[in-house]
């Protein structure tokens, strides 16, 4: 049979036909004998299938890499980091320039580039492509891959000036997009593209779209379980809140009944800060109205005008204690180990309110046993012998030991005010009470200086008003009480015409004003307008010097000299200023009798500021 093959022609064309061993088929085929026809013909064949195999070989290659990165990209569960690999990968099967992803937003149907790699502009991350513009929105609207080999002349899908300008910033011409779907909702669009023209080949549409198809579902699985797993967190979360309610729920249960039984035993007001503040795990602290500083009395304002729990600025929250509008007080919560939620801050509420109760109670109950105190000052004081009947006893019932009182103060205020003041001094004297216009306590101390200056202070605090407090000591209640009450009465009377108001003194350090003048002020004027009212009137009418002039020369002596050193002054204007009091006072103004009260006056214009 003619044109016969030696079987190593054959097996050497074969396998360079399978492209498994490089061979000149031309060289092969001039080792035996053919015609020139059928040489053609063979090697024709031969490259076709070896073409064939290149193809199929390159083919396999790429699905390899495919199927890889799918499987790496499976693991994956963060949606940011897939984003990238995914880009990353898909730019190692294409080998083009630019590989990017643009993500599809339902709402506004823009495309945003959320992923690049292989960019060098910056503008080109997170550009937005509007609906309908660009080869982006063509893909999204077609549902399958769009490329062009030269997009500034592009004329399939319109233009948009701000992506041309990204696109030409990044110097890309060449771009395939294929969709990245999930059914058949559009996800995405994943790009790549090369910054010289290209004619992409139906093998490199296919790569890209079959790595498309794969990311699709890679993506969209990683979204669920993004979603379900936030989900998870959310349902989580929710059931801590509410476990954490019914934790707060229970605290307020046994808060409330805990307050409840404070309220059946007749406990105060600072046993429900520390019931509160057991129950809540922190600090709670009852403060006192008269004491609050910034910020927590801003605070407190805002509470009194809400009525509900305020923040105090560092993370703690102060609450009103409240008897309709007056403030009582109020409940200062700090940070501790449970977070202050609406339960807790509810609860805070209702503990004031508790507060406010028990707080209405225990000033009834102080009212009442004022009242008993002062029903037993008041009796001391009458000239009735029928109300000192049982005193002494009446008066131990009540804690007060009448033989160990020694000082009495006298202290002046407004009618207003004086109730307050009562209040506030329950607690420091033995017996206090309201008398001729006047807050009167007795006390126990033996220096009435201290005992009257002890009750400035207390109700100074208390009314946050001037007050003049005078104390007088005693040694026998019943014979010396109600004589000393009326000294440091008129001690009071005269003190205000001496320019005092706000003082604590005793009644025997003024008791030469009070027995001049009696409890009466209005003598002083009259007193000073009969000894120096001609000095007065001059003073008053030239601005002039003469009463404090006056005033220092009977101070230093009667010295002339002494008293210019004193003011600074010539000894002849001192002269002068003694010539001008002579004439006006007339030239016995030194004899002893009337240089007395003219010096008691003296000392009176001081005393009241008017020189």
């Amino acid at each position: 049979m003619a044109d016969t093959f030696p079987v190593d022609v054959v097996v050497s064309l074969l396998q360079a036909a399978s492209a498994e061993q490089e061979a000149d088929v031309d060289e092969l085929l001039a080792t035996v004998s053919l015609s020139r026809q059928d040489s053609v013909r063979i090697g024709q064949e031969l490259r076709r299938l070896r073409a064939t195999s290149d193809r199929w070989r390159r083919r396999g290659q790429e699905l390899a890499a495919l199927f890889s990165s799918a499987r790496e990209l499976a693991q994956l569960r963060d949606v940011d980091e897939l984003l990238g690999r995914l880009v990353e990968r898909a730019h190692d099967l294409m080998g083009t320039d630019v590989t990017y992803l643009s993500e599809y937003q339902e709402d506004s149907r823009e495309l945003l580039v959320r992923t690049t790699l292989g960019t060098v502009a910056p503008s080109f991350p997170g550009l937005r492509v509007p609906p309908g513009m660009g080869l982006a929105s063509r893909v999204v609207e077609g549902r399958r891959p769009c490329w062009t080999s030269a997009y500034a002349t592009m004329t399939q899908a319109p233009h948009d000036s701000g992506i041309d300008s990204a696109v030409t910033a990044e110097g890309l011409v060449s771009m395939l997009g294929v969709p990245l779907l999930a059914g058949e909702e559009v996800i995405g669009v994943l790009f790549a593209a090369n910054r010289v023209e290209h004619e992409f080949t139906p093998e490199e549409i296919s790569l890209l779209s079959a790595f498309a198809d794969h990311a699709a579902v890679v993506l969209q699985t990683a979204r669920l379980l993004a979603r379900t797993q936030d989900a998870a967190d959310e349902t989580r979360h929710a059931y801590g809140e509410l476990a954490r309610h019914v934790e707060a729920m229970e605290r307020a249960s046994e808060v409330h009944s805990e307050l409840t039984g404070l309220v059946l035993q007749g406990s105060e007001a600072p046993d429900v800060a520390t019931a509160l503040g057991r129950a809540l795990r922190c600090r709670v602290t009852l403060l006192d109205v008269g004491r609050l500083k910034e910020p927590v009395a801003t605070a407190v304002d805002g509470s009194r005008r809400s009525g509900r729990c305020t923040p105090t600025g560092n993370g703690g929250y102060v609450v009103a204690v409240l008897a309709g509008a007056t403030l009582l007080g109020a409940l200062l919560l700090e940070p501790g180990e449970v977070p202050f939620g609406p339960v807790e801050l509810r609860t805070a509420e209702r503990a004031a309110q508790i507060t406010a109760l028990l707080n209405l109670k225990q000033d009834a109950m102080i009212e009442a046993e004022q009242r008993v105190r002062s029903d037993l000052l008041a009796d001391l004081l009458s000239d009735d012998p029928e109300r000192h009947a049982d005193l002494t006893t009446r008066a131990r019932a009540r804690g007060v030991r009448l033989d160990e009182l020694r000082s009495v103060v006298v202290v002046a205020l407004p009618a207003e005010l004086r109730h307050e003041a009562v209040r506030g001094l329950r607690r420091e004297s033995a017996l206090i009470g309201e008398y001729a216009d006047h807050v009167i306590a007795l006390t126990t101390d033996s220096d009435p200086a201290a005992a009257s200056a002890f009750v400035h202070a207390t109700v100074g605090r208390t009314v946050r008003a001037p007050v003049l407090a005078v104390g007088a000591g005693f040694s026998d209640l019943d014979h010396d009480l109600r004589a000393r009450i009326d000294a440091a009465s008129a001690c009071v009377g005269v003190l205000p015409a001496l320019g005092l108001d706000d003082a604590a003194v005793t009644a025997d350090a003024y008791l030469p004003y009070t027995a001049l003048f009696g409890p009466g002020e209005a003598r002083v004027a009259t007193y000073l307008r009969h000894v120096i009212g001609p000095l007065l009137d001059w003073d008053a009418a030239h601005a002039g010097k003469l009463v404090p002039t006056l005033a220092a020369y009977l101070g230093n002596r009667m010295s002339p000299v002494a008293t210019a050193r004193a003011l600074h002054l010539h000894k002849n204007t001192v002269l002068q200023r003694l010539e001008r009091t002579a004439e006006l006072l007339g030239g016995d103004w030194q004899e002893p009798d009337r240089l007395f009260r003219i010096t008691v006056a003296v000392q009176l214009a001081h005393l009241t500021r008017g020189a």
